[in-house]
């Protein structure tokens, strides 16, 4: 479908959504596109307990049909499907939207930023959900926090990556400030769907890729075609997911329903973390032992390159947008909060434990 005939379907679907009520003697349905593979482990299974969820809390009376990447919406247009009506919900990355304003970033990941625990906690009781209203209202959406992958890894190399040297003129997939970062220490970052990262990799496209973690990565087949697996993932310390729900038919809804909504994405978020947890390292044991991939740590010239510019990278994305700015500012001054509580609780307890 063209561009321009998507998106006047989607304006009228949007009248039909708001439209109609959602609590019938019949069950409702309703239309979710992601940007996930079919069934995949941890994102693409979530987003269908996230449909399973609503159904259960619903009584039934909410009935959400599922569609992955590709089947109605490219992987990087969900939330464009779902502002203009074309779909009722989405679950994607905020990331794939910073093209329409770079405050996204701060709703997804942010290199050296937020852990999990932390970005939940800006989001839910920092005042990061009232700014990610206030964003996503002027696209036509309701966005939810749902689910977060926890650390992810720093990706993989066809060639080993010895020194800073090493990244100069490498083409690499890393999306969102990541990107960036790489592409001021010498690398070409591309954008590139999950789908696609395998046969990239396999043709020459790219000479490296970031994915998630061991538990999507070994699923993806990645050490198929990549022996050298890097960490730790400075560009995703946490990434959190959207779900995304057309405004019009959010404000249609009334406040037991917009709960629902709520408490399946917040259980999501939860659940989601947990598995990435549970399943991680054995995926990655099985990487190492039973396929040959190398585990190698960045080595210190990179991480300190990348040290030195993220905070001057961040900020300048930021200052392209005044409420980007203004995000920024909240995110920033959580984190360093954060920072601190991290020094007395959580860090001296890790180094203790590893004695």
């Amino acid at each position: 479908m063209k561009r321009r005939t998507f998106f006047k379907a989607g304006a009228a679907a949007t009248a039909s959504i708001a439209a109609a009520p959602l609590m019938a003697k019949d069950a409702r349905k309703l239309r979710m596109v992601s940007s996930w593979p079919k069934n995949f482990p941890g994102i693409g299974t979530g987003v269908e307990r996230i449909a399973e969820r609503v159904q259960v809390l619903s009584n039934g009376q909410i009935d959400i049909k599922v569609y992955a990447a590709g089947e109605l919406v490219s992987p990087l247009e969900v939330m464009d499907a779902v502002s203009a009506g074309s779909a009722h919900l989405g679950h994607t990355t905020s990331y794939y939207a910073i093209g329409k304003n770079p405050a996204f970033n701060f709703f997804a990941t942010i290199p050296f930023g937020m852990t999990a625990n932390e970005h939940f906690a800006w989001i839910r009781y920092g005042g990061g959900q009232e700014l990610w209203d206030e964003l996503g209202a002027q696209f036509g959406v309701k966005p939810l926090l749902a689910g977060n992958t926890g650390p992810q890894m720093g990706g993989w190399f066809i060639k080993e990556i010895n020194s800073l040297k090493d990244l100069e003129g490498k083409r690499v997939r890393y999306p969102g400030l990541g990107g960036e970062l790489l592409r001021q220490a010498g690398a070409t970052p591309v954008n590139i769907p999950g789908g696609e990262l395998f046969t990239a990799l396999q043709s020459g496209t790219v000479d490296g890729v970031e994915w998630i973690s061991p538990w999507n990565d070994l699923a993806f087949g990645l050490q198929r075609v990549c022996k050298h697996y890097y960490y730790p993932g400075f560009h995703e310390p946490g990434h959190g997911f959207a779900l995304y729900i057309n405004l019009e038919l959010w404000d249609s809804f009334s406040k037991e329903e917009q709960a629902i909504f709520e408490a399946a994405a917040e259980i999501e978020n939860s659940a989601m973390q947990g598995e990435y947890n549970a399943y991680n390292q054995g995926a990655l044991d099985r990487l190492i032992n039973e396929h040959d991939v190398k585990l190698h740590k960045w080595p210190d010239d990179v991480l300190d390159r990348l040290g030195d510019i993220v905070e001057k990278v961040i900020a300048d994305d930021a200052s392209r947008d005044p409420f980007a700015k203004k995000v920024y500012d909240s995110w920033k001054a959580f984190l360093e909060s954060q920072k601190k509580w991290a020094e007395i609780a959580s860090i001296p307890y890790l180094e203790t434990r590893h004695r």
